[in-house]
């Protein structure tokens, strides 16, 4: 009685969507960090934990980002670059003299007008995600590059101590701030995804969006939202990648839209939108920082390291692909009006 108890829990568990994924990912994790602590026993050590949780927070902030978008089915390749445009306007504040938290409040505004813009051309003027993030993404580089007339900035000065404590530097508990950081990010966006309507309603216009309008959700507005929270994430990155080097540089976040997209997919989350959960992209997360970091200390070069990296990303995106391919051809029905599903409603 107790043995099917226990397997009704499980059952209930992994029926869950997105779960058999992150557990999949989590023992390939664990693998990796096995491997990696037999290759280099300094892999483990408490100086470098430390240094691996700290650069794991910033794959997951974007990671958060990107996942947020590509479970409604879009994506968003203007990350990296709200990222640097962030980093470039709060240095440049700061350098001229305003006050730090001042400095960081205005460039977040900055970064969420970026998700605005973002949210009306897909879902208002219904310009593809791939091509209209592809705009933005040029159009906010080009504001990291100008606004300090195509300059790196200077050092920050010591007025923006507290800045770079609170968002770099800093420990609570022995805990690095860059890390707690992220770890409250994820806090407050899984219970939103998880826990609220608005989540249901991001879930449901990456799973059908027809259906979605149908069952009376307004896809403009969640569209418009995932593309803010992907901003905000992102200019929140930027305000590390500040505090992290003490000055703006205009190539900051490059590469990050390829960081953000393989914490999402290794996770679990779908590109085909409707499927994922944000536990998967603290797993995708640390796999990601974990390879990096395994690799670095193992001696593998740069070129070495991007191809592995790579290869994993294009073969999670492909066996997502291939599952949720089969799972369409058995359910070739097409969805009526009176076959939209109803939207939990949740407080």
């Amino acid at each position: 009685m107790q043995k099917s108890k226990n397997r009704n829990v499980f059952k209930r568990i992994f029926s869950i969507r997105g779960v058999g994924q992150v557990v999949t990912v989590t023992i390939g994790l664990i693998m990796l960090c096995v491997v990696f602590a037999l290759l280099n026993p300094n892999f483990t050590s408490p100086r470098n934990t430390n240094n691996l949780l700290r650069q794991i927070a910033p794959f997951l902030i974007v990671g958060i980002a990107q996942s947020y978008v590509l479970i409604t089915g879009n994506i968003d390749l203007s990350i990296g670059s709200v990222l640097g445009m962030s980093c470039m306007i709060s240095a440049t504040l700061m350098t001229k003299g305003m006050d730090p938290w001042t400095a960081s409040v205005i460039t977040l505004g900055c970064c969420l007008l970026v998700g605005v813009l973002n949210g009306v051309l897909v879902a208002n003027c219904k310009l593809p995600p791939f091509i209209a993030t592809l705009g933005t993404m040029t159009i906010a580089r080009g504001i990291a590059q100008i606004v300090n007339n195509n300059m790196n900035t200077d050092s920050i000065g010591e007025a923006a101590k507290g800045f770079r404590d609170f968002f770099y530097y800093g420990k609570f508990m022995g805990i690095y701030s860059t890390v707690i950081i992220a770890i409250v990010l994820w806090i407050i966006f899984d219970f939103i995804l998880s826990k609220t309507r608005t989540g249901s309603h991001i879930y449901a216009v990456g799973s059908n969006i027809e259906a979605a309008k149908l069952s009376g959700v307004n896809v403009s507005s969640v569209v418009i939202k995932v593309y803010m929270v992907s901003a905000f994430c992102s200019g929140i990155a930027g305000l590390i990648t500040c505090a992290t080097g003490g000055l703006g540089t205009m190539d900051s976040g490059n590469s990050f839209e390829l960081y953000a997209v393989a914490a999402s997919v290794i996770g679990g989350v779908s590109t085909l939108g409707g499927q994922g959960i944000l536990l998967g992209t603290v797993v995708g997360a640390s796999v990601w920082g974990v390879m990096q970091n395994g690799l670095s200390l193992a001696g593998a070069p740069v070129a070495l390291r991007n191809i592995i990296i790579g290869i994993i990303v294009v073969i999670s995106v492909l066996a997502d692909v291939v599952v949720r391919s089969g799972k369409w051809n058995r359910k070739t029905k097409e969805v009526s009006a009176t076959d939209a599903p109803q939207i939990e409603k949740r407080n």
